[in-house]
């Protein structure tokens, strides 16, 4: 491959084939997921027989139908470019402080791993992921549902009862809400780093009732300073991670929240004002990107639409 897939918008199945990392016959298909943005290439693996299935149809009892193909993983191409080893090893050890604050089952566990990716002859790092696949519904905490912000997600994820007409949420989701908040709240206080939750997409819960981060490689330092950390695509993603905290706590559990030393500082109206200020920034250039006129930058910004 000539280019280097870093830059481009997307990728097929055809590219990851000619990755120099990717074994030569490979056992799977890969397809390109959703998700796919600015930050990390997300494909589906997939096995040809699931595929095929898909394709072409499977005949059960004389009626033929086309069962989707569910991926085994979710294979991530990490798109930062890295100038030294010890700089792709700290990315890695971000994700190392998701697992060890949030823990399963409250993050989709990635196995991250560095491969030497030659590109124009020179051969450079890429950081690579092999995820879990979670299958849920997206927790938007910018949503403009009034009232629980689980009750819609339910009803889209449990089948109806039919003696009550619908399916009561799993009695612990609110259990698990609350656990995920408090395992936030300690990895900002201990560790100074927050998950990227301001993302649209970047959250889903699950028909057992789990709450999952799904983006796991987007950590941000946390100072409880004057200073709008912004990440490396100019994103103000500290401060709408704390906002997107506060909203989900609110709009799942009501009524006035316990006071948090964290949702003091980064929620003071004087910040909020600069922050948004910044985010409006953010999102004019990428409407002015060339990643935006080709169609990869709708689909990040899309994902960062609080407000």
């Amino acid at each position: 491959m000539e280019d280097d897939i870093r830059d481009r918008a997307y990728l097929t199945h055809e590219d990851v084939l000619g990755l120099n990392f990717i074994k030569d016959p490979c056992l799977f298909v890969f397809r390109r997921h959703h998700r796919t943005g600015l930050r990390s290439h997300v494909l589906q693996v997939l096995r040809p027989r699931d595929l095929a299935d898909e394709r072409n149809g499977v005949i059960q009892e004389g009626v033929k139908w086309f069962p989707k193909a569910n991926p085994i993983k979710m294979l991530r191409l990490f798109r930062a470019k890295f100038d030294g080893l010890a700089r792709a090893q700290e990315e890695i050890r971000k994700v190392k402080i998701i697992e060890t604050f949030l823990g399963h089952p409250y993050y989709a566990r990635s196995e991250e791993f560095l491969v030497h990716y030659r590109v124009k002859g020179v051969t450079d790092i890429l950081l690579c992921g092999l995820q879990e696949v979670v299958e849920g519904e997206i927790l938007d905490p910018w949503s403009p549902v009034e009232g629980d912000l689980l009750k819609p997600l339910f009803e889209r994820l449990l089948p109806p009862i039919r003696a009550q007409g619908s399916q009561d949420e799993p009695p612990d989701a609110k259990a698990h809400v609350r656990e995920f908040i408090n395992r936030v709240k300690n990895m900002i206080l201990e560790v100074g780093h927050a998950p990227d939750l301001a993302g649209v997409g970047n959250l889903l819960v699950t028909r057992e009732g789990l709450l999952k981060l799904v983006d796991i490689n987007n950590v941000c330092f946390v100072r409880f300073d004057s200073t709008i950390q912004l990440d490396d695509r100019g994103y103000p993603v500290c401060d709408k991670s704390v906002e997107a905290l506060y909203l989900i706590e609110k709009k799942v559990f009501g009524g006035p929240l316990a006071s948090s030393p964290i949702y003091t500082h980064f929620l003071d109206p004087q910040r909020m004002r600069e922050v948004r200020q910044i985010e409006r920034g953010f999102h004019d250039h990428m409407r002015s990107t060339t990643a935006w006129q080709n169609g990869a930058g709708r689909e990040e910004e899309a994902q960062y639409s609080g407000t």
